[in-house]
């Protein structure tokens, strides 16, 4: 059995959770790229994958993760190869209501129609857990989940059906077409293209009049905001605001630029 996941930290609580549940046992896979984020059009071809390279270069520096994708790529192709050796093998995709989850589900779940059948998926949608205080919880991360929690989230576990195997890839193609540089989530599985711009103003409001470290105004607006996103892709939005005039940097901080501390509105 493979279990797919986006999340490293999760990956590792859900290898824990196997020392626990002999029925988890399997091999975890990680899938490393963000596809809530960059390029995605013609991911299939050497030219789409280059596009995507090319805008993870642009927006981080240094870039370990532009070679992602393809290390990906290598990754599903090893199941793929797998699940024809094994006739009897399963696929388990664990995705948590995020952005970047449900959209390395649509990616994904784009390309393994052929086993149709033997495709699992453990949603985590509006699910609730307990935490390690005992007190119930809505995650939003396979991360926040504790490992002996996982025992329980197997239960969750169900087929992709036939419906969604016609459907699921239709809409990784409309995303594809429309090739964004960003997406959001709209509630269960509904994705949305926005313009890079998305978030501008809501980081303005995470600026201070003082310069603060970058980390910390990204963390900050991770925490607080109701919509979560790549922190690479909020840190180059706020380079985009600099460059703009309405922030001011130092070295790794940031600061609300002095001609707009009165507020946002012209922004």
């Amino acid at each position: 059995m493979f279990h797919i996941v986006f999340d490293s930290r999760g990956a590792e609580l859900l290898s824990a959770a196997m020392d626990m549940d002999d029925a988890l046992d399997g091999e975890t896979v990680v899938m490393e790229d963000d596809y809530s984020v960059g390029p995605i059009g013609n991911l299939y071809s050497p030219e789409g994958r280059q596009e995507r390279s090319a805008w993870w270069n642009l927006i981080r520096e240094p870039d370990p993760a532009s070679a992602n994708g393809d290390a990906d790529d290598a990754r599903l192709q090893v199941i793929l190869q797998r699940m024809e050796e094994e006739e009897f093998d399963q696929i388990w995709i664990w995705v948590a209501p995020n952005i970047k989850d449900v959209a390395g589900y649509f990616w994904l779940v784009s390309q393994l129609g052929k086993f149709a059948g033997r495709i699992y998926i453990i949603s985590l949608n509006n699910l609730p857990f307990i935490n390690e205080k005992g007190n119930v919880f809505y995650p939003t991360a396979l991360s926040e989940i504790p490992a002996r929690e996982f025992t329980k989230a197997k239960r969750l576990a169900r087929p992709v059906t036939g419906a969604e195997f016609e459907t699921e890839p239709d809409e990784w193609i409309r995303l594809s077409a429309e090739n964004k540089n960003l997406r959001t989530l709209e509630g269960g599985k509904k994705i949305i293209q926005q313009n890079d711009d998305y978030f501008d103003r809501a980081l303005l409001n995470f600026l201070q009049p003082v310069f603060q470290k970058i980390t910390r105004t990204v963390q900050q607006f991770q925490i607080k905001s109701s919509e979560k996103t790549n922190e690479s892709f909020l840190i180059w939005r706020l380079k985009h605001l600099v460059d703009s005039g309405f922030a001011e940097q130092q070295g790794e901080t940031i600061r609300l630029a002095v001609k707009v501390e009165d507020g946002v509105d012209n922004y």
